[in-house]
């Protein structure tokens, strides 16, 4: 069999593995997803079909690739500023009401490759200076986390920074880095990345005042997603702000959150 073909019962076998380790749903029109992310496994390991590289990551015989199966299925796109009208609330509502002098704690809790953590973190440098203040940022995926912790990134994914941030904020490469920009240090060092998977307990993390849950409720059905955000407002203070993607909605998840306008929520 062409090792470009997955079959319908192949597929079904990776939407159970990927519901179970993350609570993610994938729905059938990410077939073609599944098996362009997956066909360069099976040419690593030399297998023929799915259905082997499926055994053989569920066999043990090579533990950490578990984990890149899982990092290839639920690695979604994303880019800075995505959804600007999110960081001007931030910006322009949420941070002039906070005490000068408190710690101000934002999390992004599906952070993928760390244009999100970094976005946030030029608005608070921005806003709050050397304040006391920080990003978690976290991912189930390992590979990607990698990626964003050394926050390097290719000239083009700066499309949508505001000129004014980077100026501020980002260092353009030169000779061999050249086509590349770097955050600057002091921003990099405010964000903290952690690999946090959103459908298990969370480990201690302490009270935030923002987190940003974006374009990946989405995946989750309707029971994960009472539960995923159940732990999340666990760890939001009081009066605190949960901010998911335009595309998505809490209404029927939870009584806990008063919607202050589409896709902004406030605890009560």
């Amino acid at each position: 069999m062409d090792a470009c073909t997955i079959t319908d019962q192949e597929f079904r076998n990776f939407q159970e593995f990927v519901r179970q380790m993350a609570g993610i749903s994938l729905s059938p029109a990410k077939k073609a997803l599944v098996s362009g992310r997956l066909m360069k496994r099976l040419r690593h390991y030399h297998l023929a079909t799915y259905k082997d590289y499926f055994q053989f990551i569920m066999s043990g015989l090579e533990p950490s690739e578990l984990q890149t199966a899982l990092d290839l299925l639920t690695t979604n796109e994303t880019y800075f500023f995505r959804e600007p009208q999110h960081f001007d609330f931030l910006s322009d509502t949420i941070l002039p009401a906070h005490r000068p002098g408190q710690p101000f704690r934002v999390w992004s809790a599906a952070c993928s490759s760390g244009e999100e953590p970094y976005t946030i973190a030029m608005v608070l440098a921005d806003r709050l200076g050397a304040g006391t203040w920080d990003v978690l940022a976290s991912d189930i995926s390992a590979r990607v986390l990698d990626k964003a912790r050394s926050g390097h990134y290719s000239m083009d994914r700066a499309e949508k920074i505001p000129p004014r941030y980077l100026n501020a904020y980002c260092l353009k490469g030169i000779g061999a880095q050249a086509g590349t920009f770097l955050l600057d240090k002091p921003v990099r060092s405010r964000v903290q990345f952690m690999s946090i998977n959103l459908n298990a307990a969370l480990p201690p993390l302490g009270p935030f005042d923002v987190i940003f849950l974006r374009n990946v409720m989405i995946y989750f059905a309707l029971d994960t997603k009472r539960q995923v955000v159940d732990r999340l407002l666990g760890v939001l203070k009081p009066g605190g702000y949960l901010i998911v993607s335009h595309s998505e909605t809490l209404h029927g998840i939870t009584d806990r959150l008063k919607m202050l306008r589409s896709s902004v929520y406030r605890k009560s």
